[in-house]
C-alpha cells in the first residue's frame, strides 16, 4: 500500500508567498538554519526565494504525489548545462529538503557560481512528500534530536513505495507517479549531472557514483574532514559497487542497470537511467548522528567469525521482534497506519537474505575490500545488523497508538526501542551533527563535484569539462 498520510489539497503558487515576500527584499533567515523543514516549510520557503528573485530562480510543479501534492521544483539560472538535485526520496531521511533549500539560498546569494558552471541548476525539493508527511505527523523536533526520539516518530517506506525505484520485469507493478515525474523530468533536462541527496540515522558519510570522477574521492574526503565527519571505510551500502576507497563507491558498467533488493523487489534506479544521456549520477550520505569508529582503517582477523557474529544479532533481534506479533496475522492497524506496519514486516521478511548478502559476499572485481577486514567495515555491520530490527520495532509500536491496543505488545516494543536507541548512544558512542553541518556537507560535496564534473571558467572563455549531457 503507498504511504499517503492523507490527501492534500491542492496547493497554487500564489499560496506559497507571505504578503511581505517582493522582488528584491532580503531573504528571511532560513528555516533550515537548525532544524529540518516539514513538507508545508519546503514549499512556502521556496516560493518565497521565488519571489525575491524573480530574475534568477523559477518555481513550478513537476507532478503530483499519490495523495495529490504537487513536486515542486526551483531552478535557479539559465546556463547552458543543467544540474539536477532530488531531495526527499526516503521518508526517514529529512536532510534533503533542508540541504534543498540551503543550496537554493547560496546561489540565489551568489549567482556567480551558476555563470562560472555555465549551468541552470534544478532542485526537486521533496520526491516524497507522502512519505515525509507521514514522518512528520508528530513534527520535527527543535534543537538536537536523541536517537530515541527519532525512532519513536520512525518511518521509512517498503521498497516498492520508494520513487527512486521503478519496477521492472514481467511481474513488475506499475510505476509510482512520483518516479514518473522523475524520469519525465530526467527526459526533459538531460542532465550533465545529478545529485540525490540522502541521510543514515547513525554512521559516517560516503558517496556513490555512477562513474568514476577524478579527484571527487579526494575533495569528498577532504570536504568530510574538515567538517568533522567521519568517512566509513567501507560503506555498508553498495554491495555491489566497486570500492575506490573510503567512502566512495563506483558503478561497475557503462550504462543503466537494474537492482533487485532484499525483498526480491527489481527496479531501475533513477540514479542509473540518465546514464543514457550521459549523466553522473551522485548520491550522498550524510549522518545525522555520526559514529567515528567507521572511520577505522585499521585491519582485523577473524572477518568471518564477525560477520556470523553480527548476521546472529540481525536474526536474533528480528525473531525477538516478531515473537510480539504473536501467530497469525492479528487485527490490521488503522489505515492512516497501515502503512507503518506493512514496511515493519517487510523489514523482518528481509533478514535472511541480507545475512546471504554478507556471508556470500565476493570482493575481487571490486576493489578487494572485504567485508569486516577494517575495524571501520567492522563497526559499519555491527551498526546495521542492529538498525533493521530497531526500525521494526520503531513501526511497529506506532501501530498500536497510544493509549496502545495491545498494551502487553506496545511495553515490549517500547523496550526494544528504548533499550537498542541508547545501544547506539553508549556502546558505539553515537553524536548528534548539528542540522546545518549535515546541510553543509551535501552542499558543497555538490558544489565541488560540479566544479570537477563541469569545470569552471578560466576568465579567457575556455572550459575544461569532463562531463557530458549539455543541451
Amino acid at each position: 500500500m503507498a504511504a499517503t498520510a492523507g490527501s492534500a489539497p491542492a496547493t497554487g503558487l500564489r499560496e506559497l508567498f507571505t504578503p511581505e515576500s517582493a522582488p528584491g527584499s532580503p531573504v528571511a533567515r532560513s528555516v533550515t538554519a537548525g532544524r529540518y523543514p516539514t513538507t508545508g516549510e519546503l514549499a512556502r520557503h521556496a516560493g518565497r526565494l521565488a519571489v525575491t528573485y524573480p530574475g534568477l530562480l523559477r518555481l513550478r510543479a513537476v507532478g503530483t504525489s499519490r495523495a495529490g501534492r504537487p513536486l515542486w521544483l526551483l531552478s535557479a539560472g539559465r546556463g547552458r548545462r543543467d544540474v539536477l538535485t532530488v531531495a526527499g526520496a526516503h521518508a526517514n531521511e529529512p536532510v534533503g529538503g533542508a540541504s534543498a533549500l540551503h543550496l537554493a539560498e547560496r546561489l540565489a546569494l551568489d549567482p556567480a557560481v551558476l555563470d562560472a558552471l555555465d549551468c541552470a541548476w534544478h532542485v526537486l525539493l521533496c520526491l516524497d512528500p507522502d512519505g515525509l508527511a507521514l514522518s512528520e505527523r508528530h513534527g520535527w523536533p527543535y534543537g538536537e534530536w536523541g536517537v530515541e526520539h527519532y525512532y519513536r516518530h520512525f518511518y521509512r517506506q517498503q521498497f516498492t513505495c520508494q520513487p527512486e525505484s521503478r519496477p521492472v520485469g514481467g511481474r513488475a507493478g506499475a510505476p509510482l507517479p512520483e518516479s514518473d515525474a522523475l524520469v519525465d523530468l530526467l527526459d526533459e533536462l538531460r542532465p550533465a549531472v545529478q545529485f540525490s541527496l540522502h541521510g543514515i540515522e547513525v554512521g559516517g558519510t560516503f558517496l556513490q557514483l555512477t562513474r568514476a570522477v577524478p579527484g571527487a574521492a579526494r575533495a569528498f574526503r577532504e570536504l568530510a574532514g574538515n567538517l568533522r565527519i567521519p568517512v566509513e571505510d567501507r560503506p555498508f551500502d553498495g554491495m555491489d559497487w566497486f570500492v575506490e576507497g573510503p567512502g566512495v563507491l563506483v558503478l561497475p558498467g557503462t550504462g543503466p542497470a537494474g537492482e533487485r533488493d532484499a525483498s526480491g523487489f527489481r527496479s531501475e534506479v533513477t540514479w542509473t537511467y540518465p546514464m543514457r544521456y550521459g549523466t553522473v549520477s551522485a548520491v550522498i550520505e550524510a549522518p545525522m548522528w555520526a559514529v567515528d569508529a567507521v572511520a577505522d582503517p585499521r585491519p582485523t582477523a577473524a572477518s568471518e567469525e564477525h560477520i556470523a557474529r553480527v548476521s546472529r544479532i540481525l536474526l536474533e533481534r528480528a525473531a525477538q521482534v516478531e515473537a510480539v506479533l504473536g501467530p497469525g496475522p492479528g487485527d490490521p492497524p488503522p489505515a492512516d497506519l497501515l502503512p507503518y506496519d506493512e514496511a515493519a514486516r517487510e523489514l523482518l521478511g528481509v533478514g535472511t537474505a541480507i545475512v546471504r548478502t554478507w556471508t556470500t559476499y565476493l570482493a575481487e572485481g571490486l576493489g578487494g575490500v572485504g567485508l569486516a577486514t577494517t575495524v571501520g567495515n567492522s563497526v559499519s555491520l555491527d551498526i546495521a545488523a542492529r538498525r533493521l530490527p530497531l526500525r521494526a520495532a520503531a513501526m511497529l509500536r506506532q501501530t498500536l497508538g497510544d493509549p496502545p491496543a495491545d498494551p502487553v505488545a506496545a511495553g515490549a516494543l517500547d523496550d526494544m526501542v528504548r533499550r537498542w536507541s541508547r545501544e547506539l548512544e553508549t556502546v558505539f558512542g553515537a553524536r548528534w551533527l548539528p542540522v546545518r553541518r549535515q546541510t553543509t556537507l551535501h552542499v558543497h560535496a555538490m558544489l565541488r563535484l560540479a566544479r570537477l564534473l563541469l569545470g569552471a571558467d578560466d576568465g579567457e572563455g575556455t572550459r575544461t569539462d569532463t562531463a557530458r549531457g549539455a543541451r
